[in-house]
């Protein structure tokens, strides 16, 4: 930000004549900078605005021809495993999941009518900077890579490895997440443990956390569409199907996982 900021002086941004726009912390955290460095007004808007007008508008142009948001049916088999469009014609109520570097969780009931429910510090911030300590990556990309190669199960205590197998009475498969990153508990499982195995356990381990929380606000606010968006999402196909998997298997088919073209 302070080499867009000097660049802006050094170009004569203000001499354009153009409107500003600026949204996020960074258009409070930096405006005076761009005041006295650059000679810059910027037009703040507030971010959450933003975000639902953005997703409104970015459905209604479309992509390519084709809908902007989509859903994946059968998201946890490769073979049969789509990607279908949703039509969001109509899209209230909607909750709205944004994943940055945090997470905030909207209620939306119309265009100029929504409340923040909650939101929570675990996001796409915490998955890269647990990757960061945890494998030595330095980029998004190479975390998620890394992730992509691993295996969690090694790194993560099941169900099945507490019970054996299912906890039946209250209905847990085996294969369900009873303690994240419980495994590394012993010397001889974190000696197992490769890198790539340590950044699939980070990032399931937030993926599962939005997801557990977004079921609870959708069932809390009576809304059975959600609709994940935020950079966290870029790329990473691996969060979307699990995303997708875990509301419809945890609802019953009662709620379904929505994204965008454009995360």
């Amino acid at each position: 930000m302070p080499a867009f900021i000097q660049m802006g002086s050094e170009k004569h941004f203000s001499s354009l004549h153009t409107t500003l726009c600026a949204t996020g912390g960074g258009a409070y955290k930096f405006e005076q900078d761009f005041r006295t460095v650059s000679d810059l007004q910027l037009h703040k808007m507030d971010e959450l605005d933003c975000l639902i007008k953005g997703v409104l508008y970015i459905d209604s142009v479309g992509f390519n021809g084709h809908s902007e948001c989509y859903y994946f049916n059968n998201p946890t088999d490769p073979e049969k495993c789509q990607k279908l469009p949703f039509n969001l014609e109509n899209p209230y109520p909607l909750l709205l999941v944004n994943i940055g570097s945090g997470v905030s969780i909207l209620a939306v009931y119309s265009k100029d009518n929504y409340k923040r429910v909650t939101g929570t510090s675990l996001g796409g911030g915490t998955f890269f900077g647990l990757c960061c300590l945890l494998t030595g990556c330095s980029t998004f990309e190479e975390a998620l890579e890394m992730a992509s190669r691993g295996d969690s199960t090694k790194v993560d205590k099941l169900v099945r490895d507490i019970y054996g197998g299912d906890y039946e009475r209250f209905g847990l498969p085996g294969w369900t997440v009873a303690s994240s990153f419980g495994n590394m508990m012993s010397r001889e499982k974190r000696e197992a443990a490769s890198k790539e195995d340590l950044a699939r356990a980070a990032l399931i381990t937030i993926t599962n956390n939005i997801g557990s929380i977004a079921r609870m606000c959708a069932l809390n606010e009576n809304i059975n569409r959600v609709v994940f968006v935020g950079n966290f999402l870029r790329i990473n196909t691996i969060s979307m199907k699990f995303l997708a998997y875990a509301l419809d298997y945890w609802s019953k088919g009662q709620l379904k996982a929505l994204f965008l073209e454009h995360e």
